[in-house]
């Protein structure tokens, strides 16, 4: 219980100093633009493409987990996409956007935190997995689906235009040269490691305190109910789902099982709101599930800490 809450509420704390920052006029509604480009294109990539570089690419391609946690996720995204279209009658970048708050989990800044408290340094190889997945794989596919909607009607024009964007977004990018670093087996020089840190460190803090910003001024009721439905997506039906296909994969993996499971529970991650900001799409729905699914997931984190590992 006291794993979760020291990395929980510290989260929740960042994003209600940036909303006392800017409900108090310390900062006005463009910061929250200027730290989300900071964010996205310096701070995020230099922290993905360190971590990549750094990966133990042997340890970290388990089949049976990668399996089972995308199988989770694809799951879970089918089943948010088809209820946003369905009930909230959304656009397909709105609704890919509700099911991606389903799906993004805050591997980063807790799965990690919560992973060593419980497991060990050992067991860092399947949190990377799922960092891997969320920063490359689930931002491609919604940065294609917005795309696509954009461009709709533009023939090959439109899918050039579609693949150009994907290619281009940094925090795709960043996680791919990181991969071919790793596979090369080229070491980080200490300066680039160093500048690396300090600036990579920002991406967290920064994205966290701006989703407070932007909830300045915003009706939080509004679209309670799309929001209602991207905390129960995250915080069950993705951890339920994933257990699903984790029980007969990784029967014989105990610890990854867990693990599996764990990082699916993880409510959404902040970086999410940084392309919801950047394409002015679902923005105020995607800060308040942020904020619905890291407040509900003290409860269901520890829920499962406690299945897990017993009180600590």
């Amino acid at each position: 219980m006291h794993s979760v809450l020291n990395v929980v509420v510290p989260i929740f704390a960042l994003i209600l100093t940036g909303y006392i920052a800017g409900y108090r006029n310390i900062l006005g509604k463009a910061s929250s633009d200027a730290l989300n480009g900071f964010v996205f294109y310096f701070s995020l990539p230099v922290l993905l493409f360190l971590a990549m570089a750094k990966i133990d690419t042997a340890t970290v391609l388990n089949g049976p987990y990668i399996g089972a946690y995308l199988a989770g996720q694809v799951t879970t995204l089918l089943i948010g996409i088809v209820v946003a279209k369905g009930l909230f009658r959304v656009s397909l970048g709105e609704a890919a956007t509700h099911g991606t708050v389903g799906i993004y989990g805050n591997v980063g800044y807790m799965g990690i935190p919560l992973v060593l408290t419980a497991f060990g340094d050992a067991a860092l190889p399947p949190v990377i997995i799922a960092t891997i997945i969320n920063a490359a794989l689930n931002i491609a596919v919604l940065t294609a689906v917005i795309e696509s909607e954009r461009h709709s009607g533009s023939g090959g024009v439109a899918i050039l235009k579609v693949l150009g964007s994907v290619i281009r977004s940094p925090i795709l990018v960043a996680p791919v040269l990181g991969f071919a670093w790793a596979l090369l087996e080229l070491p980080v020089p200490a300066p680039v490691q160093t500048y690396g840190s300090i600036l990579g460190a920002a991406a967290g803090p920064c994205a966290l305190f701006s989703i407070g910003l932007s909830l300045v001024g915003l009706p939080i009721s509004e679209g309670r109910s799309e929001v209602a439905s991207m905390a129960v997506l995250k915080l069950v039906v993705h951890p339920i789902a994933t257990w699903g296909f984790a029980v007969l994969w990784l029967a014989d993996q105990p610890e990854a099982f867990k693990i599996c499971i764990l990082m699916a529970a993880l409510p959404t991650g902040a970086n999410l709101f940084v392309l919801a900001q950047k394409y002015k799409i679902y923005v105020a729905r995607t800060s308040s599930g942020i904020l619905v699914s890291t407040t509900l997931s003290l409860l269901t984190l520890s829920a499962l800490f406690y299945w897990f590992i017993g009180a600590t």
